[in-house]
């Protein structure tokens, strides 16, 4: 078993982090996080955690204040017909969620068909939990979403999980009820389970949010994993959480999550509960500015790099997935293997601007890139003002 995670890959957010350590003065639009501090509601929680002394271990699944405010959310905010507090699991973030739901899902073999681009360790996951992704794209004239037809045609009877990320990182796609509600009607017909991914559940511009555990007959057969960290800004806490109805299921994803870290952080249990219990004004406050820094990132792309890249503003998330102009980029002696890579190695290099090559999203993705919005407005207009003037040079250099 130790050799078989030598064929799991390791993804190029990581690769990339590591670059940018040794970058000075870097602008950091490789991670996906944002720049705001954590609400007061979570830092008094924290503060008084540690006054009370909450530094000894939990019950596994997770202290029963929060299991109890995140299935009332869970209710309430995403309409899923939680029966019992016991049905949720708290997770070291939401990586750890997936990693526990997936290896208590797949048996070997098993195919999961998941959105093409995605986040890396989506299809890392499921291959170390040895099952097979399977991508289906996201069509970009769709405003990156999924032709439904497309998945169906990738059902084959190994198929045993649809996996969903909506907004999906990295194009900020939105599925629709329509989509949700069709996608739902097939696993029910396909006898599919559903992993349901809403990272970004907070994060739409325009369009509402569908968690498809709230359909009728669908949370039986549906796992929706959360996380904490881009709602209330929280990324390096590491609080997620998910609900199963399945008891069999339920009680073996609880080994995984007890076997592979006892316990979350009790002090940042009680901040979660701090967050969740206390005023949600932050979330309104968060997505109104990354609207804005999304329209500042794209208009200043527009000054930065006339003919460089090209796409549309995303209705949901924090990134800018954008397309590379090849033929510019050969012009300029940006050339390689990889024109993702090309790019990113350009980008790094010469203009100490993080970012991540489309290609390790999806292999449909190559010549794509993608940034990070959710900086600060500082740090995005610094980034800008590198490109334009690295670009320019490389121009006359050409």
């Amino acid at each position: 078993m130790g050799k078989f995670y030598d064929s799991v890959p390791v993804s190029a957010i990581v690769r990339i982090r590591d670059m940018m350590y040794t970058v000075k003065d870097p602008f950091r639009l490789d991670q996906g996080d944002v720049s705001f501090d954590a609400p007061d509601t979570f830092k008094a929680a924290v503060a008084q955690a540690m006054k009370d002394n909450r530094t000894h271990y939990l019950p596994t699944s997770g202290i029963p204040q929060l299991r109890k405010a995140v299935a009332e959310k869970m209710r309430k905010k995403n309409g899923i017909p939680i029966g019992s507090d016991d049905e949720v699991l708290i997770t070291n973030g939401g990586t750890h969620g997936l990693y526990a739901v997936m290896h208590a899902l797949l048996e070997p073999g098993d195919e999961m068909i998941v959105p093409g681009p995605e986040w890396p360790p989506t299809m890392a996951i499921c291959q170390a939990a040895q099952g097979v992704p399977v991508q289906v794209p996201l069509r970009e004239e769709l405003g990156w979403r999924w032709n439904i037809d497309e998945v169906e045609q990738a059902i084959t009877p190994k198929t045993r999980v649809l996996y969903l990320n909506s907004p999906n990182n990295p194009t900020g796609g939105i599925l629709t009820r329509a989509d949700i509600e069709r996608l739902a009607a097939i696993a029910k017909e396909r006898n599919l389970w559903v992993i349901s991914d809403e990272a970004y559940e907070d994060l739409l511009f325009t369009g509402e949010h569908v968690s498809i555990a709230s359909l009728p007959g669908m949370y039986e057969r549906t796992i929706p994993v959360y996380t904490m960290s881009k709602s209330y800004a929280i990324t390096g806490v590491r609080v997620g959480y998910f609900a199963i109805r399945d008891k069999a299921l339920l009680a073996r994803a609880l080994k995984i999550v007890l076997y592979t870290t006892s316990n979350v952080s009790s002090i940042a249990q009680y901040g979660a509960v701090g967050a969740l219990e206390g005023s949600q004004d932050c979330i309104t406050e968060f997505r109104d500015e990354l609207k804005a820094r999304r329209d500042l990132f794209y208009k200043g792309l527009e000054e930065a790099a006339p003919g460089v890249f090209s796409g549309t503003p995303p209705d949901g998330a924090f990134y800018a997935f954008v397309k590379i102009n090849a033929a510019w980029a050969r012009d300029a002696g940006i050339v390689g293997e990889s024109l993702s890579w090309a790019m990113a190695d350009h980008l790094i290099k010469h203009a100490r601007i993080g970012c991540v090559p489309g290609v390790d999203f999806s292999a449909d993705c190559e010549g794509y890139m993608r940034f990070c919005t959710g900086r600060s407005r500082e740090e995005l207009t610094g980034a800008l003002a590198s490109m334009k003037a690295t670009f320019a040079a490389t121009a006359r250099t050409a």
